[in-house]
């Protein structure tokens, strides 16, 4: 008698688990395709400023990551959407000659953008932290509503945290992305949905 009582619990509870593992792969596959949809989503409209969240660079030049959220910005704006660039991030490391965001006005001059039309910080090393600074900027500027332009896997959390700093953001993914392959994309997904749960539990980081 003791046996199958013992064993009855023991199918319980491994149902049990089954039931809560289930779930929980329900609750991340939802998270993931909530990550999606929302950088699926372009809410471009008339805004005072574009603000472009930092990405590595090389030097001078920024990294194809970064390339295509600077040509993303500029296609905004050139399209009239906000008359002011913000660009963001600062220096990636201690022997850097520019910060992401001088690297990003170097390229915006180059296609001719007005130098009265870029604003920059050169202070932030997380998006958080981009969102931070931009936001000082806004102040300073006089600017309220702005497009903030980053890669669509990426967005879900920028406009969570530009809601957490209340600034008034509308989304704009970039509509091509270098995380391309398979591999990095789920990496990259996996890695935001990662920053989703710790977001939930650590707030400010």
């Amino acid at each position: 008698m003791g046996a199958g009582m013992s064993g009855r619990r023991r199918i319980g509870l491994m149902g049990w688990l089954w039931r809560l593992g289930a779930l929980l792969l329900l609750w991340l596959l939802g998270v993931a395709a909530w990550i999606i949809w929302v950088g699926d989503r372009d809410q471009a409209a008339p805004a005072d400023a574009i603000i472009v969240l930092g990405a590595a660079a090389y030097d001078a030049k920024p990294s194809p990551v970064f390339e295509e959220r600077i040509r993303h910005g500029l296609d905004l704006y050139h399209q009239g959407y906000a008359s002011k660039l913000i660009f963001t991030g600062g220096f990636g490391g201690s022997r850097a000659r520019f910060s992401e965001s001088q690297v990003a006005r170097r390229y915006a001059l180059k296609q001719k953008v007005p130098a009265a039309d870029i604003l920059i910080e050169t202070k932030s090393r997380t998006t958080r932290q981009n969102l931070v600074e931009a936001k000082q900027v806004m102040a300073k500027n006089n600017l309220h509503r702005v497009i903030v332009v980053s890669d669509p896997l990426h967005m879900a959390r920028a406009l969570r945290l530009s809601k957490e700093l209340n600034i008034d953001a509308l989304a704009s993914s970039t509509p091509s992305t270098r995380f391309r392959s398979f591999h990095t994309s789920w990496r990259f997904l996996l890695q935001e949905v990662y920053f989703f749960h710790r977001d939930l539990f650590v707030k400010g980081a």
